[in-house]
């Protein structure tokens, strides 16, 4: 299938750029990665303000996803102010007029200082994820099980759902038992809440992280440590993806 470039004011075009945006996404975190995708593209002007995506048809196929991850994707970016959904016959999916220009303070998208933030926060996960899968205890867990169930009722700002988010991820290095995991998953979480604090928060994003969330403690529970590693490796992916593609 050859996808025609991006409609826009009765002209198309067609560019290397947007041949890579609309390559192949990779699995497992194909969701994030798409939303990364087209964020992105929409921020450096590759799919200019006010063009209509192509059918979603297409582009699911060119990005080899389910319609379905698509449609998640494209609601999240119309939550974000990205794009405008039209009904209608002479509808789509428009790119909006003032999209956000997802930059950092320094001015540069997820500039270096994001990446040191991220990269941290790689170390200290992974390492108390490993941890706590050989040490926690059934009361470690419960405790992070009640923090999904905070997760889950949080209906009102986002600050709600976050102070359990950011609970859950001490509570894995409290899991852990150690102190100095304590202390710097806290310092990095800090970090990330400064972050996170710069991107608009779709509720599809934040059901698709708790879920994330469960799956993780049921992990710990068997003592895999290795699975266990290996999506917190995925979850922190997918932030990283959705910060690349939203971060203003």
């Amino acid at each position: 299938m050859y996808l025609s470039a991006v409609e826009s004011t009765g002209t198309v075009e067609r560019s290397t750029a947007f041949d890579a945006v609309f390559k192949p996404v990779q699995p497992p975190t194909t969701f994030e990665e798409t939303v990364e995708r087209l964020g992105t593209a929409i921020r450096l002007g590759i799919i200019a303000p006010g063009s209509r995506l192509p059918p979603e048809r297409d582009l699911a196929e060119a990005l080899r996803i389910s319609r379905s991850t698509l449609r998640q994707a494209l609601t999240t970016l119309v939550q974000s102010g990205h794009l405008i959904s039209v009904r209608g016959r002479a509808g789509g999916t428009f790119v909006a007029e003032q999209p956000p220009l997802g930059q950092d303070s320094a001015g540069e998208p997820l500039g270096d200082r994001a990446r040191a933030v991220l990269d941290y926060r790689v170390a200290v996960e992974t390492g108390a994820t490993m941890l706590a899968a050989e040490r926690s205890t059934p009361e470690d867990l419960e405790r992070l099980a009640n923090l999904t169930e905070a997760m889950d009722r949080a209906t009102g700002p986002f600050e709600e759902y976050r102070r359990a988010d950011v609970g859950f991820h001490i509570g894995v290095a409290e899991a852990a038992h150690s102190g100095r995991l304590v202390a710097a998953m806290t310092e990095v979480q800090g970090k990330m809440s400064d972050l996170i604090a710069r991107i608009p928060h779709p509720d599809i994003v934040l059901t698709s992280s708790n879920a994330q969330h469960k799956r993780l403690i049921t992990l710990l529970g068997r003592r895999d440590s290795g699975r266990a590693v290996r999506l917190m490796r995925e979850h922190m992916e997918g932030t990283e993806h959705i910060l690349a593609g939203l971060l203003r």
